[in-house]
């Protein structure tokens, strides 16, 4: 049984990594807007070593995640901040997205697919998505814009000029690279992950229980 917490993960009571990891993404799936967005638990091919490799790090990487909303809430004032929460997971490659955010839901939920990006770019899109939830309505239109400068300034990051195109340039914005194999991360094969995502979130209390 999964059970969603106010503002950070969703977990299970499995003690098991390939059910917990299963249950996990049956858990996001359901927070989706469209449950096919997360449907790596159909893929015969990956299905075992991802549920397996989530089952055992999720919360690491959620507490990373967790991290970067924190960062974006400072950028606002108390009484504007939405209700948001941030979860990892993989999303089905046929959408081509790398994050999004669903408005339908109390609270509004983030979903990363960290696979898609290096550890130290993850928190660049948890300020794009963060600006949706702020904004409370979907598209790049001046009231995003609006916000996403605002945080930007907040976090460090140049804003988007004046002249950035709602249809080329604001959906990717803060700019980062995309990897090219996004289920490479949540296959376990990203060695180093734990360091990088130590180094740039501070979460070094992970590393000495792994």
């Amino acid at each position: 049984m999964v059970k969603s917490l106010a503002n950070t993960l969703i977990v299970t009571s499995s003690t098991d990594p390939f059910a917990r990891g299963l249950d996990y993404l049956y858990g996001v799936r359901s927070l989706a807007p469209e449950p096919d967005m997360v449907d790596v638990m159909h893929n015969s091919v990956h299905r075992a070593p991802i549920c397996q490799w989530i089952g055992q790090y999720i919360e690491q990487v959620n507490a990373a995640l967790q991290v970067s909303l924190q960062a974006c809430h400072r950028c606002i004032s108390p009484s504007d901040r939405p209700l948001v929460k941030v979860l990892a997971t993989p999303l089905a490659q046929s959408f081509q997205l790398d994050g999004l955010c669903n408005l339908q839901t109390t609270p509004i939920t983030i979903l990363i697919d960290v696979g898609r990006l290096a550890p130290e770019d993850w928190w660049l899109l948890v300020a794009h998505e963060y600006a949706h939830a702020y904004a409370r309505c979907p598209g790049h239109h001046q009231v995003f814009t609006d916000a996403l400068t605002r945080l930007c300034l907040g976090l460090g990051v140049v804003p988007p000029s004046g002249a950035a195109s709602p249809e080329t340039d604001l959906p990717f914005y803060p700019p980062y690279e995309a990897l090219p194999d996004s289920l490479a991360f949540w296959r376990g094969e990203e060695r180093d992950w734990q360091v990088r995502m130590t180094y740039y979130y501070g979460l070094s209390s992970f590393m000495d229980c792994c």
